[in-house]
């Protein structure tokens, strides 16, 4: 068991969850703060609570989930440009959970979930990519989850 934690826990994808999940903690306690302390637009609070969490969350997935030596103005081109789909995205969403009346910690948490899924292999084949062939690359998410699949179900087994 304790090997299975420890294959898991240096996989990309669990790190990439990990500092993710932290990011989402200062992404929601910005937007918090900015929207009921501050008492500015809901859209203009989920977009400073985002980017409010840019720096936190570039530096720990490019180091430390996907041990990038890639060139660091080319990622920052391209996470720039992600970051802006998903800030999009991620306010069109709280708002739209605001509007319905069910609340924008609960649209936070739909439009994170969401951006989650997508940006995982963004990350890794296009923002942070470690110049694998565009065959092995595209595969390589799955091989991820299968691969922590397939570690479970032996540590459960044995």
């Amino acid at each position: 068991m304790i090997g299975f934690i420890r294959r898991t826990a240096s996989t990309s994808l669990f790190k990439y969850l990990l500092i993710g999940g932290l990011s989402f903690l200062l992404d929601l306690g910005l937007l918090t703060f900015a929207f009921q302390v501050l008492k500015w637009p809901l859209w203009v609070a989920t977009g400073a609570g985002f980017w409010g969490s840019f720096f936190f969350n570039y530096f720990l997935q490019k180091h430390f989930s996907f041990n990038s030596k890639s060139s660091p103005f080319g990622a920052v081109i391209r996470y720039s440009a992600l970051l802006a789909v998903n800030t999009v995205a991620t306010m069109g969403i709280v708002e739209f959970f605001q509007f319905v009346g069910a609340g924008f910690v609960a649209g936070k948490v739909v439009s994170t979930a969401l951006t989650t899924a997508w940006n995982y292999l963004i990350y890794k084949h296009w923002i942070f990519p470690h110049g694998k062939s565009s065959a092995r690359a595209s595969s390589a998410g799955a091989n991820d989850a299968a691969q922590a699949a397939g570690q479970l179900r032996q540590s459960t087994e044995g």
